[in-house]
């Protein structure tokens, strides 16, 4: 058994407030027994523009915020997961970067976010998340917090592929720092993780942002943690901070991948284009 937590933040556009709520949270999480810690994407800064994020987010060398996290870490000797950060690029753009600590403080594995959000919700302004960020291009599946873990990180979270290929690659639990929209977030988000636990066979962890932030957004919480079979093991509401808890046992991994062995029953195959042979009338001119 590991129990795991969920932490679920309203994060503001400054980092240091951002980390002092962060670190309340965390040591709650640890002081109930967690011993993997996941915090939401972007959690340390919620910018409201490029220009607002270029004016906090540093760069990897040397930046405080993984200074302070290391010491929290150590710390509260846990496996403290970062959910994402933006760190500074010599292009001028940011790697939406998720970090996971060991419990002696030192980085056990990094994953850069690889699918950007460019979208046209109805009724709100377009997301162009390319203009800002430039998108990873190597998934990652690291041992360190006592499983498997396959690391992810929010728009990733629609498409299986990915997660199809961590799985392939031995991860257990899948992590989902995540900043939904709330419309979005009301349609899909629940759907999604539990269609992506259920054909991995994976424990899917997913921490969010929630609430209304500084910048005038909204994002949907419910941040949430589900077993292989897609059950619901915790779950919180859409309103603001808060942590959710769950006990993993890991052998419910194997348990739901022999009851339904869809990774080792898939095969390849090739697409071909059929055309219609339904023969149309010629209208006249």
């Amino acid at each position: 058994m590991v129990r795991v937590a969920a932490i679920q933040m309203t994060s503001g556009t400054q980092p240091g407030p951002n980390l002092d709520r962060l670190e309340a949270l965390a040591i709650t999480a640890a002081e109930r027994g967690a011993t993997y810690l996941l915090t939401p994407e972007v959690s340390i800064v919620f910018a409201e523009n490029r220009e607002g994020l270029r004016a906090v987010a540093g760069s990897w060398e040397g930046n405080p915020a993984i200074a302070r996290l290391t010491q929290l870490a150590r710390r509260l000797s846990v496996s403290l997961h970062l959910g994402s950060l933006a760190v500074a690029l010599p292009d001028g753009r940011f790697a939406n970067r998720s970090v996971l600590f060991r419990p002696d403080g030192t980085i056990a594995a990094t994953y850069d976010k690889i699918h950007l959000f460019d979208a046209t919700l109805p009724g709100l302004r377009h997301y162009r998340e390319s203009e800002t960020y430039a998108g990873g291009d190597e998934a990652v599946v690291t041992t360190e917090p006592g499983f498997n873990l396959g690391m992810t990180i929010c728009y990733d979270v629609r498409f299986p592929a990915l997660h199809r290929a961590l799985a392939e690659a031995g991860a257990e639990v899948l992590s989902v720092p995540a900043a939904f929209t709330v419309p979005t977030g009301e349609a899909h988000w629940e759907v999604l993780l539990r269609a992506r636990a259920i054909e991995t066979g994976c424990f899917v962890i997913a921490a969010a942002q929630a609430g209304t932030h500084e910048n005038g957004r909204s994002t949907y919480g419910h941040s949430m943690i589900i077993d292989p079979w897609g059950k619901i093991l915790a779950q919180l509401d859409g309103d603001g901070p808060g942590i959710a808890f769950a006990d993993l046992d890991l052998a419910a991994v194997t348990e739901a991948r022999g009851k339904v062995p869809a990774l080792a029953n898939a095969r390849r195959f090739s697409v071909s284009l059929a055309t219609s042979s339904i023969l149309r009338e010629e209208v006249p001119a």
